[in-house]
């Protein structure tokens, strides 16, 4: 007849339906709010810089960054002229 039949749902998917609705919202790429950040984006601004570099001094992903696979191309290519300009380390100090 018109029985309706319970599946049983695992607490792993429980976990992973609970992170989908966490409150971080949708990332944006902070440089295609405005065309000022865009200007920003310069090897010489060696502090905004930093905050796309990890402490190792590896380059932060773009999903992590939230920034667009365009501006996530730039910044890759800024940081690396800042390297070679010597504003930015290529790794972490040793102490």
């Amino acid at each position: 007849m018109g029985r309706k039949i319970k599946l049983k749902v695992s607490s792993r998917v429980l976990k992973k339906r609970s992170r989908r609705g966490s409150f971080a919202g949708a990332k944006h790429c902070r440089f295609c709010a405005n065309d000022e950040n865009e200007a920003m984006l310069n090897y010489k601004n060696a502090g905004l810089l930093k905050s796309f570099i990890t402490e190792r001094g590896k380059i932060l992903a773009s999903r992590i960054s939230g920034t667009c696979t365009l501006h996530q191309r730039e910044l890759t290519a800024q940081i690396k002229n800042a390297r070679v300009m010597a504003l930015l380390p290529y790794t972490a100090a040793k102490i």
